[in-house]
């Protein structure tokens, strides 16, 4: 039984880690995106950015989820997403790319305007373009400033994989979950723990590792 376990919890895991390396590609570079049109000059893309921002903020991801992955259906009749396990996947991705590309967005512009304006300045009397200034001058010291929030922000995201369940996507706490419904069995729930601890354990090194190969800035 532990065997079989085991494999379900690693079929499971397969799937979180999905989920949460996609989450990541997509939503990166979108919260940079929206970190640049929450500071944009031109108002009304910097209005609809912040508004964006503070509805996925103020809402709860599950919400988000359930309407991203039934809405569709019910509006245009139609399961844009399909009923198998890849597009309950693709569901969930977009759900969070969206979610976590506002809160990464705040990251990223509190690290963006925490660099001391005196430096971008002196970058334009160089003769420095807007590109040069923000690779050369800016994104290192950003880079510096929000590890720390961010690494708490991604460690989150591996926890928050197992909403995905809620629309029946085959994850980690669903298959821990599923011994417990047909075999009146809670230790795999316990095991179920165990991978998730694995998981951030990696994570706390890795970012550990970055924060000291950062630690020249000082």
């Amino acid at each position: 039984m532990f065997w079989t376990v085991t494999q379900s919890l690693l079929s499971g895991l397969s799937t979180t880690f999905e989920i949460f390396i996609l989450t990541l590609i997509f939503a990166l570079p979108m919260g940079l995106i929206l970190a640049f049109g929450s500071m944009s000059k031109f108002k009304p893309l910097r209005y609809l950015v912040q508004v964006l921002v503070w509805v996925i903020r103020g809402t709860p991801l599950m919400l988000q989820l359930i309407i991203i992955f039934y809405g569709p259906g019910l509006w245009l009749s139609h399961n844009i997403w399909s009923g198998n396990e890849a597009g309950r996947i693709t569901a969930t991705v977009v759900a969070f790319s969206i979610n976590y590309a506002c809160y990464f967005s705040v990251i990223f512009r509190g690290g963006i305007e925490g660099v001391p304006a005196g430096q971008r300045e002196a970058g334009q009397v160089l003769g420095m373009t807007k590109s040069q200034i923000f690779f050369k001058i800016t994104l290192l010291q950003m880079i510096k400033r929000i590890v720390p929030p961010m690494s708490n922000e991604i460690i989150t995201l591996v926890k928050d994989t197992s909403l995905a369940r809620i629309i029946a996507a085959y994850e980690l706490t669903f298959a821990g979950f599923s011994f417990m419904k047909s075999a009146g069995l809670t230790w795999p729930l316990f095991y179920t723990g165990v991978f998730y601890l694995a998981f951030v354990g990696v994570l706390t090194i890795v970012f550990n590792y970055i924060e000291r190969r950062l630690d020249y800035f000082k």
